[in-house]
């Protein structure tokens, strides 16, 4: 069982407060652990002798895994009888940009029907990057009659039918999240399915459902469920119908909008803006579909409350950006397109101190605008005024490594710095060098970073660095970079609390592979594509490592000499697993 973020401070002292009074009587020590909710510190109880291992076996209700392959569905029932609560993430992140075989495999239905022989009370699943079939939604549907909340992110598989099942059976469904997915047939009768009694909806997201809805049952559920905080709808709603939504709902903390792609006439403007006013607790807003410089200002009321603002799929113009975020005094978490350019992300710096995370998105090419992005002038001036800022993710046209350590210097708290130079392999564009330097003074600079993302031209150098100064590194993710095995020999060496590697594009072959296989145990997993690696290389490791599964995508061959395509490597209790399709060659 995996974990993210580290552990808390309270919690640990509380595990080294109890460590120092040993031994203690079963029911206190269950009462005690009933307290701590952080995984990772869960796990480190279990280590500490047997009866504490019993003990945080049967208080344990909540289960994060991160990869559904790294155990069987039968060994987490046999360790833990009273989950109620299961996060689980199949494919690796890569499968997003459709780097694995269709059918490559993290179907759920397997886990289903254990899990319905041993947890009938199941309550919540949260499912990442997994095969969700419609036979899958209807069994989960029928064998957890206290189900409640179902989130599926950047799933795919399941039709209509599967989600008639889901909102027919769950009596008292509390969250319904369809978040990035990918669904086929889907139309708008879902909605009806809902029994006339449910009024327990709390979370409503159908924004990645393409079709259209059938907007009366839609009305009529928000209508019953007054405790509902977050409706997140999609682009097939209409302004007008948003504005009846919102009527209805007015203790609404997160908006997913919808479309405004209408024409605003005077009256629908002045309603729809006493609308979004209305919802006094709004703190987050998103999903604006073909929203306008028109559309922004009825915003500018709700805007002093909100937290969280995201306008990724939205291609704004710097001005109309400027004079939206001068009512947005209070944000710490902003996502944007990079048509706002360096002016834009100027007045972020100016206007938004509180700024904690910043994601800047390349924008898709529309008709008849062009923009230059940004690069590093907007970056710096976040980092001026933004002082908090903790998470960044920076799609940029260039950098340099004096902005990139001033960036850091001004905000030396980052705990995820994901940089992403669009062209792969450019240089400081001022020094003509590589970024080495740049990189380096993000780790040696940042202490608490447990995400990196590096890009740009970068030499071995820069994974001496990291390898040296990144004690406290979790993931990182690699592209176009180094200039031997020795880079990918120096993360390995150091960087103590690595849990995923991935690496695309590297010339990284079997000597760095096998640098440090041991390492691997104490890994989530490792991605490899279009690197040097062999099959020969992947055999060896597989051989030496028995507990790790070696999975190779093998395009050009399967002979020992055959340079591979992709390599997943990842730990495992369950040994192999047995739906592999014929492209995947297990070692």
């Amino acid at each position: 069982m995996d974990s993210e973020g580290p552990k808390s401070e309270e919690s640990q002292a509380m595990v080294n407060n109890l460590n120092s009074q040993l031994p203690f009587p079963d029911e206190v020590l269950e009462k005690v652990l009933s307290f701590i909710d952080s995984h990772k510190d869960r796990n480190s109880v279990s280590l500490v002798r047997k009866d504490w291992y019993n003990a945080e076996r049967w208080t344990r209700q909540n289960l994060f895994i991160g990869n559904c392959y790294s155990v069987s569905p039968e060994i987490v029932a046999r360790r833990f009888p009273r989950i109620k609560s299961l996060t689980l993430k199949g494919k690796p992140r890569f499968s997003d940009f459709n780097m694995l075989p269709h059918d490559w495999g993290a179907n759920v239905h397997s886990w289903l029907l254990t899990f319905a022989q041993v947890y009938p009370f199941l309550e919540e699943l949260r499912l990442k990057r997994m095969i969700v079939t419609d036979e899958s939604l209807d069994l989960l549907a029928k064998s957890f009659p206290s189900f409640k909340c179902l989130s599926l992110w950047s799933c795919d598989g399941f039709s209509e039918k599967g989600l008639k099942a889901i909102v027919t059976h769950c009596r008292y469904l509390t969250e319904l999240d369809i978040q990035e997915s990918i669904s086929f047939d889907i139309g708008g009768g879902w909605l009806s399915c809902f029994p006339e009694t449910l009024t327990s909806l709390e979370v409503l997201n159908f924004s990645s459902v393409n079709s259209a809805v059938n907007f009366e049952d839609l009305e009529s559920l928000i209508s019953r469920c007054k405790s509902l905080r977050v409706l997140k709808v999609n682009e097939t709603i209409t302004i007008e119908q948003l504005r009846r939504l919102l009527a209805l709902a007015p203790g609404l903390v997160e908006l997913g909008a919808g479309s405004f792609q209408q024409e605003l006439t005077p009256n629908l403007y002045r309603d729809i803006q006493r609308a979004i006013n209305d919802c006094k607790q709004l703190q987050i807003i998103s999903g604006l579909w073909g929203a306008s410089t028109d559309h922004l200002p009825v915003l500018y009321g709700a805007c002093a409350g909100l937290s969280f603002l995201n306008l990724s799929d939205v291609p704004v113009p710097t001005a109309d950006f400027v004079a939206l975020l001068a009512h947005c005094p209070n944000l710490t978490r902003l996502w944007i397109s990079d048509t706002v350019e360096d002016e834009g992300l100027a007045a972020v710096g100016s206007k938004c101190p509180l700024i904690e995370e910043l994601r800047v998105f390349p924008a898709e090419p529309f008709e008849g605008d062009h923009h230059n992005g940004v690069t590093e002038v907007g970056f710096l001036a976040v980092s001026r005024g933004c002082r908090k800022l903790r998470y960044v993710l920076y799609f940029c046209q260039r950098m340099t490594n004096a902005a990139v350590a001033t960036v850091v210097q001004n905000c030396p708290d980052f705990t995820h710095f994901r940089l992403c130079i669009m062209t792969p392999r450019l240089p400081d564009h001022v020094t003509n060098g590589p970024m080495d330097e740049g990189f380096g003074a993000v780790v040696k600079t940042c202490r608490n970073l447990r995400r990196l993302s590096v890009s740009g031209l970068l030499t071995d150098l820069a994974f001496e660095y990291i390898g040296k100064y990144a004690k406290n590194l979790e993931t990182l993710s690699v592209a176009f970079a180094g200039n031997s095995d020795r880079g990918m020999q120096c993360v390995l060496g150091g960087c103590p609390k690595l849990r995923k590697l991935e690496i695309r594009d590297c010339p990284f072959g079997n000597a760095a592979l096998l640098s440090k296989r041991e390492k691997y145990e104490n890994m989530r997993s490792l991605w490899m594509s279009t690197c040097y690696v062999t099959m020969k290389g992947c055999r060896l490791l597989a051989r030496e490592m028995p507990r790790l599964n070696v999975e190779v995508i093998a395009e050009n061959g399967s002979d020992d000499s055959s340079v591979v395509d992709k390599v997943y490597v990842y730990r495992s209790v369950a040994g192999r697993r047995r739906d592999a399709p014929p492209s995947v060659v297990t070692l």
